[in-house]
């Protein structure tokens, strides 16, 4: 235990501190997947999805403090606990996940690591046996200062990770981990290249011949067999290669525009994933913002999945000159962690990306 007790203490906590700090970083993001967790098709407790931020903010900074609390040895038996109580919880989450097939990616590294629903409930189960290890070996567990040094610091931390989480959700992420970056071309994201590897699926075919089920598996083509076709199913082998953005598009109510603006030269896209739940003092901005990027030079364009009604009402309440398109929410939620949010393009390049708060640092 001498030995052990040590290693597991800091391979938990630094492991705490990283997935911690990564989500800290967008806890609003967090909140998204939270959402879907609670949601009437997974766990079916949408009576919390209103709650979801707060709750991210809560877990996110727990989880660094708890991996702080463990590397300096303050309270060790409290500290344990809740490191047991949370890590028994994300099994349960991730587990149920991968094996009803709910939720695609836990979210446990935000936008930086994706894993799969499997990889993320064999990595929480590791995780698990070393926190089961300094549960049973917590007398192990001493404090690295003294009394007052150590609660000076897991204080600090305490405050540190509620500032840090305060200033991302008021301004933007520090470390923008998406497709939708600051210096990336979103045509280029969107695009698969011609030599890109293809998705290998597995058909397994049912026919009835002579009176007796017969199941024939190709590649996706026909079987040319003699008989009555009873069913079908398929299976994704490998699903080859997957461009960075699947989603993201600029709509009317009868065509697609993508390609048209993310040809323009100067494009200011204001994005506000629902109308109805937008921020008062940004929506307040946007008039200002829009004539400005007119007067040099600017195609202006709104992006919202909010219905037509809605555009409208926002447009006439705010005196708002230009025209709002369709996309789909989950996307827009994605391009940018605000709500009013603003990006400045140049044939499809962000250029700057800016919270609602800080349209006024907006470089025209």
């Amino acid at each position: 235990m001498k030995i052990i007790v040590p290693i597991s203490r800091i391979f938990v906590g630094i492991l705490f501190i990283i997935s911690g700090f990564i989500k800290l970083n967008d806890p609003l993001g967090f909140s998204y997947k939270l959402q879907e967790y609670f949601s009437a098709d997974v766990l079916n407790i949408p009576f919390l999805e209103p709650y979801a931020l707060v709750i991210s903010v809560l877990v996110v900074v727990l989880e660094v403090v708890l991996g702080v609390f463990l590397l300096i040895g303050y309270k060790p038996k409290f500290t344990v606990w809740s490191l047991l109580l949370m890590i028994v919880f994300f099994t349960f989450l991730t587990f149920y996940s991968a094996y009803f097939d709910k939720v695609k990616d836990c979210g446990c590294f935000g936008d930086a690591l994706k894993l799969t629903p499997w990889e993320s409930f064999t990595k929480d189960v590791v995780l698990l046996v070393f926190v089961l290890i300094l549960f049973v070996g917590k007398s192990y567990i001493a404090p690295i200062f003294k009394s007052l040094p150590n609660t000076i610091l897991a204080l600090l931390s305490f405050i540190a990770s509620l500032g840090f989480g305060y200033h991302v959700l008021m301004h933007l992420p520090s470390i923008d981990f998406r497709a939708y970056k600051i210096g990336d071309n979103l045509v280029t994201n969107m695009s698969t290249p011609d030599d890109a590897p293809k998705a290998i699926q597995e058909f397994t075919w049912v026919f009835m011949v002579n009176g007796a089920e017969q199941t024939i598996v190709t590649d996706g083509s026909y079987p040319n067999v003699q008989g009555e076709y009873v069913s079908v199913e398929t299976k994704v082998i490998d699903e080859g290669f997957q461009p960075s953005i699947l989603d993201f598009s600029i709509e009317s109510e009868d065509e697609d525009l993508t390609a048209q603006f993310l040809s323009e030269e100067k494009l200011i896209l204001i994005v506000s994933y629902s109308l109805e739940s937008a921020e008062t003092q940004g929506l307040q901005k946007l008039k200002a913002l829009s004539e400005d990027a007119h007067s040099k030079g600017y195609t202006v364009i709104g992006l919202s999945a909010s219905g037509g009604d809605s555009k409208s009402k926002l447009k006439a309440a705010y005196g708002l000159d230009f025209e709002f398109y369709l996309c789909d929410e989950k996307a827009l939620k994605t391009v940018v962690r605000s709500n009013p949010g603003v990006l400045q393009l140049r044939k499809g390049t962000v250029q700057q990306k800016v919270h609602w708060n800080d349209i006024k640092n907006l470089d025209l």
